[in-house]
């Protein structure tokens, strides 16, 4: 019987490959859309009981659905505001920073990141960014205001100075339907 075919991962699934190749136990990480919360468990589970996962989210239900989601988890600090204030709860470096864009799937469609705030913390995000750390963006653009917010995002990330930041973007190019792309962000000095 030949092997099952393999396929190229999801951007979440590869955002999760390169967060978990640089983040070790300790560290202190930031998921910026907590949404349901799988980016904060799995943050949670890279950091362990001595790191910090700083999470934000303009939702309340946000909030409440990841506290139940990790449970009794050591090191969360959840914030009801938006990742474009993240400066004011950082002091010190991060080793990542995780974005997933659009709205929180389940939840009300017309509440969505929009690209002010997401600059904003992308921004903090890079200047707080230890080196070799990685931010990751999932940025989607089936929804209405996603393409202007993704296209603005790209835009900030081709702009990063070569000798500072490497940036990747992975994307699916043949599909139908406008698929979600992940941009990679590495601090290299």
């Amino acid at each position: 019987m030949p092997p099952a075919p393999h396929r190229f991962p999801r951007p979440t699934s590869l955002a999760h490959q390169l967060v978990s190749g640089v983040v070790r136990e300790g560290d202190t990480v930031i998921d910026a859309t907590i949404g349901n919360g799988h980016d904060t468990l799995f943050l949670a589970n890279l950091v362990g009981t001595s790191g910090k996962v700083i999470g934000f989210d303009i939702q309340e239900s946000a909030l409440k659905q990841t506290r139940e989601r990790l449970g009794s988890c050591a090191g969360i600090d959840l914030h009801w505001d938006s990742h474009g204030n993240m400066e004011n709860y950082l002091d010190g470096e991060v080793n990542a920073a995780m974005f997933n864009l659009g709205y929180l799937p389940g939840g009300d469609h017309e509440i969505i990141t929009v690209p002010e705030s997401t600059l904003s913390g992308l921004k903090t995000a890079a200047a707080y960014l230890a080196i070799n750390g990685v931010i990751t963006i999932v940025a989607y653009t089936g929804h209405p205001g996603g393409s202007e917010e993704a296209t603005r995002v790209d835009q900030w990330t081709k702009a990063l100075c070569s000798d500072d930041f490497s940036v990747i973007r992975y994307e699916f190019s043949n599909r139908k339907k406008k698929a979600p792309f992940l941009i990679g962000i590495q601090r290299l000095a």
